[in-house]
C-alpha cells in the first residue's frame, strides 16, 4: 500500500490537509525544544520516515545532528534518499530499512526519536514504544505526531465528514482509493490520548506531555526516557 503511494505521498498530504501539515511538524519540534532538557543533539531517528519530510526538517532544525530515517517500505526510503540528496543537509541524512517493532540499533543510540503519523499503523504499539525507549539514551526524548479525535464535538463532526468521506474520494481521483480509504479506518484503531500516554509510561518513559494542535486534529506527544511514572494530564485547549 505504501509502495503504491510513495511518489505522490508528500503532495497529496499537503493537499488533503489544506497545507496544515506544513505547520504540524515545525510545531512539534518547537514543543520538543520547550520540553527537553538542555544539551547537544547528535543523533536522531525519524522512525517511519516515509519520504523523509520530518527527517529533513529535523536536520535543518538541529544543524549538528545526524538524522537517520528508518522505514519498512523500500520505495519510501528510495524517495527519501533522492529528496535528501537535493538538500544542504545531505551529508547528515541516512536511510535504513527498519521494522519499528524490532529496531536494528543498539541500546541508547539516539538523543531523539521522532515519528509522524506512524503509530496508528503499528500492529503492536506497546512493543514499538519499548523499542523506541530502548534505542534512546537516558534523558532522550520521543516525539510522536499523530492524528486524533478533535477536542470539541462540532470540530469532530466536521473533521469526520471530511476525513472519512472527502479524503478517500480524493484518493480515488488519483487512483489510490485503497490507501486513502485506509486512513480513516486506521484512526478508529488508535487509542485516545490518555491511553497513549499511559502506554508510553509502561514502555519505560517518565515525564510525558500531549499538546493538541489544530483543535486536536493532530497531537504532539512528548516522552522523556527515564523511570516510568503515572500518566500526565494533557491540555485540552
Amino acid at each position: 500500500m505504501f509502495t503504491h503511494i510513495a511518489g505522490r505521498y508528500e503532495w497529496f498530504d499537503h493537499l488533503a490537509s489544506a497545507g496544515q501539515d506544513y505547520l504540524w511538524r515545525p510545531r512539534a519540534l518547537w514543543a520538543l525544544d520547550r520540553f527537553r532538557a538542555p544539551g547537544p543533539i547528535r543523533r536522531i531517528l525519524d522512525l517511519g520516515c516515509g519520504t523523509g519530510e520530518f527527517q529533513r526538517l529535523a536536520a535543518r532544525h538541529y544543524p549538528s545532528a545526524v538524522v537517520v530515517g528508518g522505514d519498512f517500505t523500500a520505495a519510501m526510503l528510495r524517495r527519501a534518499r533522492a529528496l535528501g540528496k537535493a538538500t544542504r543537509q545531505r551529508a547528515r541524512l541516512e536511510q535504513v530499512r527498519a521494522n519499528a517493532q524490532a529496531l536494528p540499533f543498539a541500546d541508547g543510540t539516539f538523543d531523539l526519536v521522532l515519528n509522524a503519523f506512524v503509530v496508528r499503523n503499528l500492529s503492536d504499539i506497546d512493543r514499538a514504544f519499548r523499542e523506541m525507549r530502548r534505542v534512546l539514551r537516558p534523558g532522550g526524548v520521543l516525539v510522536t505526531l499523530e492524528i486524533g479525535e478533535p477536542v470539541r464535538p462540532l470540530v469532530g463532526s466536521l473533521f469526520h465528514a471530511y476525513f472519512d468521506h472527502v479524503v478517500p474520494w480524493m484518493g480515488r481521483s488519483v487512483r489510490s482509493a485503497g490507501p486513502y480509504r485506509y486512513l480513516p479506518e486506521s484512526l478508529r484503531s488508535l487509542p485516545p490520548r490518555a491511553e497513549l500516554l499511559a502506554r508510553m509510561h509502561r514502555a519505560g518513559f517518565g515525564r510525558t506531555r500531549a499538546d493538541p494542535q489544530s483543535m486536536g486534529i493532530v497531537t504532539t506527544f512528548l516522552a522523556e526516557a527515564g523511570e516510568a511514572g503515572p500518566p500526565d494530564r494533557y491540555p485540552r485547549g
